[in-house]
């Protein structure tokens, strides 16, 4: 999915693209929509106050949000594409098989919402064969929305993305973090030095969650390198594709093409990419 192409600047129209992307386009307003209306339902859940105390508390807050969230998405998305079918685990790993498919992520930064801090999001991607053609990450602390089609660049709101143009990696600014609580040991081990590798090689590294927060800024050329060594479809496939349609590339770390078959991610900055390659692809 690496791509430096330069898709049209057009918004309006997102011109020259196939009568499917056109059709995905016409989609986009109703995928906003959906995820506006479950970001109001979740603005009213979200308090800064410290409220929960033990793990139980914890999940059965983050359980509570994605009910709420998922409510406002569903129906809307399901009529609006009745032949898709829906990954019902936001955990999900792996190709899925042939068509449409929906992946959402309800509350994508959920730990965050429920401990009070404003990094959270809502997500929807439309995966056909396996390749994510349209997407939309809705921000309902700012009213941002960062959209994507397939071969018709990304944007916010109507303000065309373009990755950073650094090309040295000294200068860039790198993130990574973990796919959710619970990794086995091998991938903290692999988090560990490739953390440890970057802050060797780069400017400054930030590690968060969650990923597609990282993601977008990585779209929009605020930040320069992400990479994690989780595959949760949930939390990279709206970040890759509003990468590659802001004209970054997008492999895995050892700088092959990814896919939902890929055991890890990268997303970088074009000139970046083969920098931060040699230093990942260094961590067995």
């Amino acid at each position: 999915m690496s791509t430096n192409t330069e898709p049209s600047t057009n918004h309006a129209t997102r011109r020259d693209r196939s009568p499917a992307s056109a059709e995905d386009e016409s989609l986009l307003p109703t995928v906003v929509a959906a995820l506006s209306a479950a970001g109001e339902r979740l603005v009213g859940r979200f308090s800064t106050e410290p409220r929960l105390g033990s793990r139980e508390e914890i999940f059965a807050a983050l359980g509570a949000n994605d009910a709420v969230s998922l409510e406002a998405i569903r129906e809307p998305l399901s009529r609006a594409r009745p032949g898709a079918r829906w990954v019902e685990d936001e955990l999900e790993r792996g190709p899925l098989p042939p068509g449409e498919w929906w992946v959402t992520d309800t509350v994508e930064g959920n730990i965050n919402h429920v401990h009070g801090m404003a990094d959270w999001c809502v997500t929807a991607t439309l995966v056909r064969d396996n390749e994510p053609v349209l997407t939309a990450v809705h921000l309902p602390l700012s009213g941002e929305t960062y959209t994507a089609l397939k071969g018709g660049g990304a944007y916010l709101g109507t303000r065309r993305l373009r990755a950073s143009a650094k090309t040295q990696l000294d200068a860039a600014f790198v993130g990574t973090g973990q796919a959710m609580p619970g990794e086995d040991g091998e991938t903290y081990r692999r988090i560990g030095l490739s953390v440890a590798a970057m802050l060797g090689s780069a400017l400054v590294l930030r590690v968060s969650v969650p990923a597609t927060l990282q993601l977008v800024q990585i779209a929009a050329g605020r930040m320069d390198v992400f990479w994690q060594y989780s595959q949760i479809l949930s939390g990279l496939l709206a970040g890759a594709l509003l990468v590659a349609e802001a004209g970054g590339a997008v492999t895995d770390t050892r700088g092959n093409r990814w896919s939902l078959a890929s055991e890890d991610f990268l997303a970088a900055a074009p000139q970046l990419h083969a920098g931060a390659v040699d230093v990942l692809s260094t961590i067995r």
